[in-house]
């Protein structure tokens, strides 16, 4: 398998996990009205349920992929994706609809950090950054296409047209994988799954200041992106009263959005990963700063303000994500499942702890939002410049 390949196949199959997310979003409204007909703003809670599935899921595939091999777990991960996509698409009721979807994201969580350690069995330092950005690139922008995806798919076949496109994305990545991708982990590198080498392997990746660091900013980081996906379309509706041209906006957003990633990948092996995600917190940090002291959001331009500050969230998302898990991931190059795992389990389940909390109160003002996300802006920064002792090492280069 070719580098173009191997990228395209492992954006793919992390980009389920976005997939799964914004296409629901312009449904949300109709499910909480045929499904929830009494509590129609619960809908949101097939986001979080989502979330809080795959971050549950995280803790365990990677240590799986380091024991049975990594396409051996993303094929199974991906059945339990189908089996909740399934679950949902002919439930009759918003509980089952949580259910499935908590399934779902077990699933998803599979190819979600599989895809990662796959890329440290091949690849290390700025060059797994590099190629890191570019699978980041590809899935930042399936949120562009993701809502207009989701719109058109309801309006041939309603929300739960939706899920079975989910069934359909599945089961291509996971043919495409099983027959063009060779094991990348071969027998003799494989580890037992055990409690003790699991816990160790666990106090050896919190142990080392550099990924400790790493996955605390990536947990911040993650909360703004998650906090900003569940109230972006209610902030539409209530606020602004844009729900209809909600995808458009979303497309345009997102599309703009994606090339941070390719613009890191390009700049990466220049300049380094502390450096540009440090950068790009400080620009977020002064961006809402300015949004909150004036006010950007009201008046006759708010709107666009607002836009405006919304694609820098997605921007310097781009710019981080990919450079945060080649931080964490650099030294744990013969535990890179485990280390996968802790990594996103740790930063999942957090920015949901976070978000979901946050997000529950909404008071139909874009303000909080941008509020928080300038708090989590912060926090994240501080453990940047934390790790500036490492700044001259090769370890944040």
């Amino acid at each position: 398998m070719g580098r173009t390949e191997f990228v395209a196949l492992l954006a793919m199959m992390l980009s389920a996990v976005a997939f799964s997310i914004d296409a629901m979003l312009p449904a949300l409204p109709m499910i909480g009205a045929e499904l929830s007909p009494l509590r129609p703003e619960s809908a949101p809670l097939i986001v979080s349920t989502f979330l809080l599935g795959m971050g549950i899921g995280t803790f365990f595939t990677g240590p799986l992929s380091d024991a049975f091999g990594r396409k051996r777990v993303i094929l199974v991960a991906s059945i339990l994706f189908i089996a909740g996509a399934a679950i949902v698409w002919i439930s009759q009721s918003l509980e089952m609809v949580l259910v499935g979807r908590v399934l779902q994201g077990l699933g998803a969580s599979g190819p979600r950090v599989i895809s990662n350690a796959i890329v440290r069995d091949r690849f290390a330092g700025r060059q797994m950054a590099q190629i890191l950005s570019v699978i980041m690139m590809i899935f930042v922008l399936v949120p562009a296409v993701a809502p207009l995806l989701g719109s058109a798919i309801m309006a041939v076949a309603g929300w739960r047209g939706i899920f079975g496109a989910f069934i359909a994305f599945a089961t291509i990545y996971s043919v495409w994988m099983m027959l063009r991708l060779p094991e990348t982990l071969p027998i003799e590198r494989r580890r037992p799954m055990r409690l003790g080498l699991m816990r160790h392997a666990a106090v050896e990746v919190l142990s080392h200041p550099v990924a400790r660091l790493s996955i605390l900013a990536l947990m911040f980081i993650s909360a703004m992106l998650f906090l900003t996906i569940m109230l972006v379309q209610p902030i539409y509706d209530t606020v602004y009263d844009r729900a209809d041209e909600f995808p458009y906006w979303f497309f345009f957003i997102a599309l703009a959005a994606g090339s941070a990633s390719l613009l890191n990948a390009l700049l990466v092996v220049r300049f380094g990963m502390w450096r540009l995600v440090t950068t790009a917190l400080v620009v977020q940090i002064v961006l809402s700063g300015l949004f909150v002291i004036l006010d950007l959001g009201s008046g006759i331009y708010g709107f666009y303000f607002f836009v405006f500050w919304l694609t820098s969230i997605f921007f310097q998302t781009g710019l981080s994500f990919g450079n945060l898990n080649a931080l964490a991931l650099e030294h744990m190059g013969h535990i890179a499942g485990m280390a996968a795992s802790v990594i996103g389990a740790i930063s999942t389940v957090g920015a949901v702890a976070i978000s979901g909390p946050i997000g529950a109160m909404f008071n139909g003002h874009e303000g909080m939002l941008v509020t928080s996300v300038l708090c989590l802006a912060a926090a994240s920064f501080l453990c940047m410049r934390r790790m500036a002792r490492y700044a001259n090492s090769a370890e944040v280069a």
